[in-house]
This record gives structure tokens, sequence and C-alpha cells, in this order.
């Protein structure tokens, strides 16, 4: 496949620029213009699945239309063969932004996670605590109305 060149001079060289390039080898399960998608090697689960944009954006936010569309594209197909080839009855996705958000790899990348039975051989998945906080109803409307005025601007 052809890859399309981004520039990478604003954003060092990862593991993951180095897989796309194939410098490391990886055991690839996906592959077209704009995305790659490979088996973690250290994985939660068994079939767990990275998907790559080969844009090299450190953050969801820095990705181009194009990049994120693509890999919008591809993910569903990607799932459903990862839990047909695991038999996993369930999934996550996973997608971190930044250092304090747990990023270990500073360029976009989704985890596609397949969960199995609790104690079964191939590992239970993903393990999330979710800790809900109360909610301002006020407060939030005001939020809401600031983000959907950024969302409409272009900012």
């Amino acid at each position: 496949m052809s890859a399309v060149c981004y520039p990478r001079s604003a954003m060092a060289d990862t593991i993951f620029t180095k897989i796309i390039s194939g410098e490391i080898p990886s055991h690839r399960v996906y592959e077209d213009d704009l995305v790659y998608a490979f088996l973690d090697i250290g994985p939660l689960s068994r079939g767990h699945t990275l998907v790559i944009p080969k844009e090299a954006a450190e953050t969801i936010d820095a990705l181009s239309d194009e990049s994120a569309a693509a890999i919008g594209r591809v993910l569903p197909r990607i799932s459903r063969a990862v839990l047909k080839a695991t038999g996993a009855a369930a999934y996550n996705i996973l997608q971190n932004n930044g250092e304090d958000a747990h990023q270990e790899v500073l360029h976009v990348h989704f985890h596609i996670i397949p969960v199995f039975e609790k104690g079964a051989a191939e590992g239970a998945g993903l393990g999330i605590v979710w800790s809900p906080r109360d909610f301002n109803h006020e407060k939030g409307a005001a939020l809401a109305a600031e983000i959907a005025s950024l969302i409409e601007s272009g900012s």
C-alpha cells in the first residue's frame, strides 16, 4: 500500500511511526492509505488490537478530519473481525489523549480490547473504575453553550 506522507517535524518519531515505516515489525491486521492496525504486544486480553492513523498526530484534537474519518470508517469493521476471531462476547474501545490521561505513546491510537468472561484464560480485558461526580445543571448549561459556540465557530 502507498502511504500518504505527512510532515513529522512537529512530532518526534514514536514506536508507532517506526511500525508504520516497517522499521519495527508488527502483526498487522489491517492497512490502507491512512490507517494501520496491529496486535498489541502487551495485550490486556487475546486479540487486543491497536488502530492508528498514519498521520503523525499526538492527540485526536490535532488529527486531520481526513484521518479521523478514515479511522471512524474502519473501527467497526476491525472490531467485528476481532470479536469473530477471538470469540469474545464484548469489547472496549479505549483512546487516551495526553500524558495526564494515561497516553504512553504520543501518537493517536485506539485500543480494541476484547472482554472475556472473568477468569477466562484469554484474560478479562480492561478493568475500569467509574467515579461519577455531582452535576450542576446551571453550570452544565453554560458549559454546553460555550462548547457548542466554539464548535460552530470552528475554534
